[in-house]
């Protein structure tokens, strides 16, 4: 149910002539001037720290933000989901907190624990469960119509959604994460697959299990992806979603969908006890390069070595996209 008092504006999917990205950040000044949280979850990124750490052929940049302590440290089992209202109806939203009614079932609202001084939570207007194959259409033309500003990303129900339980998309600023930059790294690029116009690549050298698929074609992207999806499950023996964290862009009439396979939620050591306790919770953000720390000793003690060591614990082996890649 749509609930009026809280659309800021409408967009129609594919209109010509209207630009999204200003109507997003017209909201952003809006909510930034009338809802004190988001306000102050922006004015916070100020006080943020970043540092890189190095690893083998690749880098991470760690941000220190204890604001996202909510989302890193959120319980996301069922008891849990089931004990609290979600956070992401439109009949719990803060009264302030307003959105772009994008067609006539999404909404496009500010996140007020950003990670990016522009950062927006997309849910579905309607509560449905967290599972990409019946929106990969929805994806690819919100894409379109945030290129070339703004990258979509997707966390899976199991490996970083905080809200498993309603359906949503992020935005962030384009290539604001790392793994964007480092996809067009020619040298760094293995052709695995080519299928009609989706060509589908692999990262050399990245610490972590990665496929790129690519086409100018938008519909047949959408069905590769989902051949993907199927052939990976085969593999798996599950009729489950894959547990995986995606990000959807579109620039110089490409669509690139950057899917990162995972095989766990959170390492080991963010379930231990006292100083050997790291608060990381790796999703698509952090798997893509930028890691939130939201407590500082981790910040400063973490090492390029350490993040490696969580990537390859949260990550399927590469074996397991060779297998993937053959049964399509």
């Amino acid at each position: 149910m749509i609930i009026a008092e809280k659309v800021f504006s409408r967009f129609e999917p594919g209109t010509p002539g209207r630009s999204l990205p200003d109507l997003c950040r017209a909201l952003l000044l809006q909510q930034q001037q009338a809802w004190p949280m988001c306000r102050e979850g922006i004015a916070s990124l100020a006080a943020v720290e970043t540092r890189e750490v190095a690893a083998a052929g690749w880098s991470a940049l760690l941000q220190f933000n204890p604001r996202r302590i909510v989302s890193t440290g959120a319980k996301v089992d069922a008891a849990s989901i089931g004990a609290r209202p979600c956070f992401l109806c439109q009949q719990n939203l803060p009264a302030e907190q307003k959105g772009i009614l994008y067609g006539n079932d999404i909404m496009i609202l500010c996140n007020p624990a950003p990670i990016f001084h522009q950062h927006f939570t997309i849910p579905l207007v309607e509560h449905r469960p967290q599972e990409i194959d019946p929106y990969i259409e929805t994806m690819l033309g919100m894409a379109r119509d945030l290129a070339p500003a703004f990258t979509l990303f997707y966390n899976g129900p199991k490996c970083g959604a905080s809200a498993p339980d309603h359906f949503h998309f992020q935005a962030a600023p384009a290539n604001a994460i790392s793994v964007e930059r480092d996809a067009g790294v020619v040298k760094r690029r293995k052709l695995l697959r080519q299928d009609g116009h989706v060509s589908l690549w692999t990262l050399d050298l990245y610490g972590r299990t990665v496929c790129v698929l690519e086409s100018r074609d938008d519909g047949e992207l959408a069905s590769s992806l989902r051949t993907f999806l199927r052939a990976w499950g085969d593999v798996l023996r599950t009729t489950e979603e894959p547990m995986m964290n995606l990000l959807a862009s579109a620039h110089d009439d490409v669509f690139q969908i950057i899917l990162f396979l995972r095989r766990k939620h959170r390492p080991d050591a963010y379930f231990r006890e006292g100083e050997e306790r790291l608060l990381i919770s790796p999703a698509a953000v952090d798997i893509g390069g930028v890691v939130v720390t939201p407590v500082e000793k981790d910040f400063r003690s973490v090492t390029g070595e350490t993040i490696e060591g969580i990537f390859r614990e949260v990550c399927e082996e590469p074996s397991i996209l060779r297998k993937i890649v053959e049964r399509m």
